[in-house]
């Protein structure tokens, strides 16, 4: 019996991962250096997301500023103003979210830069900001019908999509600031 519940899991995994894989494979390598490039030369970088999705962004939040980066997560209480300069970089899966669109409009209100990840490239947060990265993953907005996952719920694959994502992007933000895997380990929190 744990035998077959083992293989089990390993299967479930391997098609999981492949779902995840599939998204990934798509993902435009302007699109990914131009947000490099954008996270890396801003003064300061607020991010937000909406559910799952602003889980993922507070991942990269942390990854960010383990690389010395002046990263916050927007709604914290320690989130600073953002103006020229900087750069509000927001997630919106299924192609908008209010809170996002708002965001965005005050953000570029103040004369930052906005960068928004999503799977719909032609839905209104894409079409309102200044960078996109199309991570073209299952999300909430196309989870049923004949083509939807039958392994990932919801928007799992879009989740699962952005964190692999994040820490490429970190892998390529490291080599092109020249920073290291023990640099950005003295800057973790020593309040665990």
């Amino acid at each position: 019996m744990e035998r077959a519940m083992a293989e089990g899991i390993a299967e479930l995994a391997r098609q999981a991962c492949h779902e995840i894989a599939a998204g990934l494979a798509g993902v435009d390598e302007g699109q990914a250096g131009a947000l490099v490039d954008a996270l890396a030369s801003a003064r300061r970088i607020a991010l937000y997301g909406v559910g799952r999705e602003g889980l993922m962004m507070r991942a990269l939040t942390m990854r960010l500023f383990h690389l010395g980066l002046d990263a916050h997560v927007v709604g914290d209480v320690t989130t600073p103003p953002i103006g020229a300069g900087d750069l509000l970089v927001a997630s919106a899966g299924p192609g908008s979210f209010s809170t996002v669109m708002a965001l965005m409009g005050t953000a570029k209100d103040a004369g930052a830069r906005t960068a928004v990840v999503t799977a719909q490239p032609g839905g209104a947060a894409a079409g309102a900001a200044d960078l996109v990265l199309c991570l073209p993953a299952q999300t909430m907005a196309n989870d049923t019908g004949a083509g939807a996952s039958r392994i990932l719920s919801m928007g799992s694959a879009f989740e699962g999509a952005q964190y692999v994502m994040f820490e490429i992007l970190v892998l390529r933000l490291r080599e092109r600031l020249g920073i290291s895997a023990a640099a950005m380990r003295e800057r973790h929190t020593n309040l665990e």
